[in-house]
């Protein structure tokens, strides 16, 4: 393709990866997918503030159009509000034709599943359900469960839901600190009445990349010893650690078929793994190479908007600063890229990410570490003749400063120099 190239040269001959020489678990499933969380889980974060629902539904839309498969449309058992709205979220589902699917979550408690079948059964649209259960010792002794009472209640759960005809992911929350032996006989019990997924949640984000492969291996194992065919297992992970995208890109990896998360990584606590990292780090595996991830911008911007968020300037991908430098070597290779006239080197010389898939461009900013090579691609950008002696005025304002010059700023330069120019020649 015309954008792997530049200058002749094919990317492998222009960038050496270390990436490919690290030892390989399975591999990514070829049917992989990915469930959106943001307006679910994301909402459970104590600082967001719960949106309207045609704010709701526009951020569908944003899913959408980036290619997310399933979205969580809410936990309709919890309040009337959050069984209107995903009323309200499955409606728009069905009317505008999206190819985005909804699931639901609920408690493995029957009046949990009924809301979500009456929804399913007012719209006529299929959902999923989610129905989660704590499975950790931790869990059990704070909850006063045994595991004959556990998998009870789960039977009932998913029984109502299949009887219903609808699909069931069963959810084992807490699944990073669960015995092996509750685990398996938590999984037989839901596959012999009829969930067709398995979700792996690490609820407190316990778990680091060998735990997923150990956890993610021996859930293979116990789906094989059931005989059932066709069983997926989604990886729901959270971000106390640090440690998130990490698991779910290495959950992928190991046997996960779907991986969780979130717009911006926004959820409980710390968060969650953020959905637009997970997108743009499998594109650049070579894995959604199809994939259009120009609305990922909008897609954060939008969830940041409506839920009372605020995008950090360092942000990967969409932050302000995300394809920004102001340091005098950076600008200078950029530059020495363009003048090659390869806008794919340019995009690339210093930046893992290019910033051409998100509609982006790099941007070259002026400080006190810059050289002449920012003021002149600031000049040329703007139409300005690059004098050297314009260039040395600007240079001596930046390094004076304690910030990056504003657009103004370096405009007001600009103008007391043309003047001191007018009044010379007079």
């Amino acid at each position: 393709m015309p954008e792997q190239r530049a200058g002749g040269f094919a990317a492998e001959d222009l960038m050496y990866d270390w990436n490919e020489h690290v030892a390989r678990a399975p591999g990514y499933p070829a049917d992989l997918s990915f469930c959106d969380e943001t307006l679910r889980d994301g909402l459970q974060n104590p600082s967001v503030i719960d949106p309207r629902l045609e704010d709701k539904v526009a951020l569908l839309h944003r899913m959408d159009a980036v290619g997310i498969h399933v979205a969580n449309v809410g936990l309709p058992g919890a309040s009337q509000r959050n069984r209107d709205h995903a009323l309200g979220l499955c409606r728009e589902i069905e009317r505008s034709r999206m190819r985005l699917r909804p699931v639901a979550a609920g408690r493995t408690l029957v009046a949990d599943v009924r809301p979500i079948i009456d929804i399913s059964q007012s719209v006529g649209l299929a959902i999923e359900v989610y129905v989660f259960i704590g499975s950790s010792p931790i869990r059990q002794l704070t909850e006063d469960w045994d595991l004959p009472q556990m998998t009870r209640l789960s039977s009932e759960a998913i029984d109502l839901a299949v009887r219903a005809g609808l699909r069931v992911a069963f959810v084992i929350e807490d699944a990073t600190r669960s015995r092996p032996e509750v685990l398996a006989t938590m999984m037989k019990v839901a596959i012999d009445h009829g969930a067709g997924r398995v979700c792996l949640a690490d609820t407190v984000g316990q778990a680091t990349p060998p735990g997923v492969e150990a956890l993610i291996g021996f859930t293979r194992l116990v789906l094989a010893e059931t005989g059932a065919k066709g069983i997926g297992i989604d990886w729901h992970g959270h971000n106390d650690r640090g440690l998130a995208l990490a698991n779910a890109l290495h959950a992928l990896r190991c046997g996960a078929d779907r991986a969780h998360g979130t717009a911006l990584g926004i959820g409980e606590r710390v968060g969650n793994a953020p959905m637009e990292l997970l997108l743009v780090n499998l594109k650049l595996c070579g894995l959604l190479d199809e994939q259009d991830l120009r609305g990922l911008p909008a897609y954060c911007q939008m969830a940041a908007s409506i839920m009372g968020w605020t995008v950090p300037v360092n942000y990967p991908v969409v932050g302000r600063d995300a394809f920004r430098t102001a340091t005098g070597v950076h600008a200078s290779a950029i530059m020495k890229a363009e003048t090659k006239g390869q806008q794919w080197l340019a995009d690339r010389v210093y930046s893992s990410i290019p910033a051409g898939w998100f509609g982006r461009t790099q941007q070259i900013g002026i400080g006190w570490m810059s050289g002449a090579s920012n003021v002149v691609h600031w000049l040329h950008s703007h139409g300005i003749p690059p004098t050297n002696e314009l260039v040395a005025a600007v240079l001596v304002k930046a390094k004076s400063e304690d910030h990056i010059l504003t657009n103004d700023e370096l405009m007001a330069i600009v103008r007391s120099h043309m003047e001191s120019l007018r009044v010379g020649e007079r």
